[in-house]
């Protein structure tokens, strides 16, 4: 209720300042100890890739892109927190401006480009922050790093996050960073995972403890390119997926003001791509990989629908932007 009143003074601001205006205010709610003081939801336990999560619902990616609100974001009742992603050197992400409200749609489009100070920042601000839940961090690559070199990219971040994280994302998936989504493709999928893989498995010896890698994809995918991917995660013994990241398409959007803008478009239009996606990884990989589902949940009822689809855990972002955290405490009753 409190949120619903806070929304139109938020929403009558620039998004990308609203966004940061909300980070520093529960940064500060959560110092003064008012974020104990919301309701919440006694949770269902849940294991998935031999991790033990106190609930089903978690953060997805892109809120908390440095991992500098992991307290104060963990405080509003998720089971689990993602922060990213993150790239091997800092970067300013797409020109201003870049995100964009559809409240009609309750969606959102950004083009935000990964815009983050960088892996050695993440890696400083986890460990100063002394968070002991379930930490995914989610890699990607630099804009200006080519595609033929973008292995490197992920084995650099994957390096330093490894001791710091409960589970690693690889991020292929996001429409703002050129050419990323080729990474998807069969032959560079292939390579990708094999030297995440081999790396994980040299990590794991060093630091004396396996931590899972997910993997990121796109909405955006046909039958046959969802069960090409499934063959290789399979293939590989990636130990997630995370379906999905935003959609290119602008059909749900059509007519209404900014849905021409470029970028990836999340929020309710998102909801059943993201979940035919899932409902197609689960064909396809037989409770072999399990999936964590995210796109377009504004309600219980939505996160029951990934659920009930395949996915063992799911994820919020946009729907927060328009339900508030009284969206998780729904969720997670729902799934309970």
């Amino acid at each position: 209720m409190l949120y619903s009143l806070l929304r139109p003074a938020l929403f009558s601001l620039d998004p990308e300042d609203a966004h940061k205006l909300t980070l520093t205010g529960l940064d500060a709610a959560h110092r003064l100890g008012l974020l104990g003081l919301l309701p919440r939801a006694t949770g269902t336990p849940v294991r998935v890739m031999g991790i033990d999560f106190p609930n089903a619902v978690g953060l997805a990616a892109g809120l908390d892109k440095d991992g500098a609100h992991v307290n104060a974001l963990a405080a509003l009742g998720f089971g689990f927190i993602e922060i990213g992603t993150v790239t091997p050197r800092p970067q300013p992400g797409n020109p201003q401006p870049r995100l964009f409200r559809l409240p009609q749609a309750e969606a959102i489009i950004n083009r935000m480009g990964f815009n983050n100070r960088g892996v050695d920042n993440l890696v400083r601000n986890v460990a100063a922050s002394g968070f002991r839940g379930v930490l995914g961090i989610n890699i990607g690559k630099n804009k200006d790093t080519p595609n033929a070199q973008a292995v490197d990219d992920y084995l650099a971040c994957l390096d330093k996050v490894y001791a710091h994280a409960s589970y690693v994302t690889v991020n292929i998936s996001s429409p703002n960073t050129q050419n990323l989504r080729e990474l998807q493709k069969d032959e560079a999928l292939d390579a990708l995972l094999s030297a995440i893989k081999l790396r994980q498995s040299g990590l794991a010896q060093q630091h004396g403890r396996y931590v899972p890698v997910a993997l990121k994809i796109a909405p955006d995918l046909d039958d046959a390119q969802v069960a090409a991917i499934a063959a290789l995660l399979m293939m590989h013994r990636i130990d997630a997926v995370i379906a999905t990241n935003t959609t290119i398409a602008r059909d749900a959007v059509a007519g209404l003001p900014n849905a021409e803008e470029a970028g990836g478009l999340s929020g309710a239009p998102v909801r059943a791509a993201s979940t035919r996606v899932i409902r197609e990884l689960a064909r396809h990989l037989a409770g072999e990989v399990p999936i964590i589902g995210v796109g377009g949940i504004l309600s219980g009822d939505d996160a029951r629908e990934k659920i009930d689809a395949g996915a063992s855990l799911v994820q919020l972002y946009s729907g927060l932007i328009y339900r508030g955290p009284g969206l998780v405490r729904e969720c997670v009753e729902r799934l309970a």
